[in-house]
């Protein structure tokens, strides 16, 4: 083990791990004052050895590491992965590929919804995490050998977990249904935020159209300042001010004043005539250009029961193929499902169609039943 500072080093480093059939990966990172995570840690291993990669050691140059992760000859491994692919794809445009996501597998393999890295190490390595040093500082120098110790423990033991995730899907044949899960994972483009979509974050309660349209533009604004100045969204504008804007609608920046929430120089600054003329661009939008609102329909009273009844089945189903609910519907899909047999929902597609969409389709039409046997609800065929 070493803590990996100078470019020469982390060459011969990659060098030697390319040779490996897999590396386990994982990365600490401070996010609390910046738009931008501040990479500060790479943790790496493999079946020989694992290290820390210093990322702020000055002059270090990251090329090597990045390669590897492009390196298509080498599996990387990750827990919860798409954190630290987000930052990999902000800093070099790369996602790691090929890649496997213990997070998902494991619930592949029947151990729950989304499950922490803690309690996978538990289950799977019998041991437990040093939480101590949990919300450290990791920008500051120099580290301590205790905060390397516990850095790394999320990569020497992703390697245990990784083959036994790994043994565990080969012996059910469940290894496509992982690669499925993962192939939305390796898009670059969902990783980046497009200002003009900032507003599919924002819980907007109002059906006004022209409401909507402002909020539309002043997020993506809000969006664009955050990313130039590198800051949270939330240090340029809160979404409840942000959305006291929609409401108001001030026409001239003196009128921002007597919105709360802005500061006390916003009104003569820059971003005042910035926001009063994203809300006029807003207001001269033609009635057929605004934002269409689709509201989500409610169940009916006449799907209520059926709904109900498929979450039974979805219980039983995943009881029975020890599989985590969250991987083969919703409760939105389940809704979908029961007002009609053709939608267009994961669980009526693939692998979940197998084990579960046709099922669901045959409890609609009757063709399957609910009975209790030994104190335990079964599935039985009705004709």
């Amino acid at each position: 083990m070493s803590v990996i500072t100078t470019s020469k080093a982390l060459k011969e480093l990659c060098m030697r791990l390319e040779k490996s059939d897999y590396v386990t990966v994982d990365t600490e990172f401070l996010r609390d004052k910046t738009y931008y995570s501040i990479l500060c840690l790479i943790q790496i291993a493999d079946d020989n050895e694992f290290h820390a990669i210093d990322t702020l050691a000055a002059g270090i140059d990251l090329t090597p590491f990045y390669d590897l992760m492009e390196n298509e000859k080498v599996l990387k491994v990750f827990h919860a992965a798409k954190q630290d692919i987000e930052i990999f794809v902000n800093m070099a445009g790369v996602v790691p590929k090929p890649l496997f996501d213990s997070q998902i597998a494991s619930m592949v393999c029947g151990f729950g919804d989304s499950i922490g890295y803690e309690k996978l190490v538990m289950a799977l390595c019998n041991q437990t995490l040093d939480k101590s040093t949990r919300f450290t500082d990791w920008s500051r120098r120099p580290l301590t050998q205790r905060q390397i110790d516990y850095a790394l423990g999320d990569v020497t033991h992703l390697r245990v977990i990784y083959k036994k995730l790994a043994a565990q899907l080969k012996e059910n044949g469940r290894e496509h249904w992982l690669s499925e899960e993962l192939a939305h994972m390796l898009d670059k483009g969902s990783y980046i935020i497009q200002p003009v979509n900032a507003w599919k974050r924002i819980k907007i309660r109002n059906s006004n159209r022209r409401f909507n349209a402002i909020v539309h533009k002043v997020a993506q604004w809000r969006e664009t300042e955050a990313q130039k100045r590198n800051i949270p969204r939330n240090r340029v504008m809160r979404d409840e001010v942000l959305l006291e804007l929609s409401a108001v609608r001030p026409t001239h920046k003196n009128a921002l004043t007597s919105v709360r929430g802005l500061g006390a120089n916003f009104s003569s600054s820059r971003r005042g005539d910035a926001i009063i003329s994203a809300i006029a661009e807003a207001m001269e939008m033609d009635e057929v250009d605004l934002p269409k609102i689709s509201r989500k329909r409610p169940p009916s009273q006449n799907t209520d029961p059926i709904v109900e009844l498929l979450k039974v089945l979805l219980k039983l189903v995943c009881k029975r193929e020890n599989v985590a609910p969250k991987l083969l519907a919703s409760a939105d899909d389940l809704e979908k499902i029961a007002e009609n047999d053709v939608v267009d929902v994961k669980a009526l597609y693939g692998w979940r169609y197998d084990i579960f969409g046709k099922d669901a389709i045959a409890l609609k039409n009757g063709e399957v039943a609910f009975a209790i046997k030994d104190g335990k609800i079964v599935i039985f065929e009705h004709k």
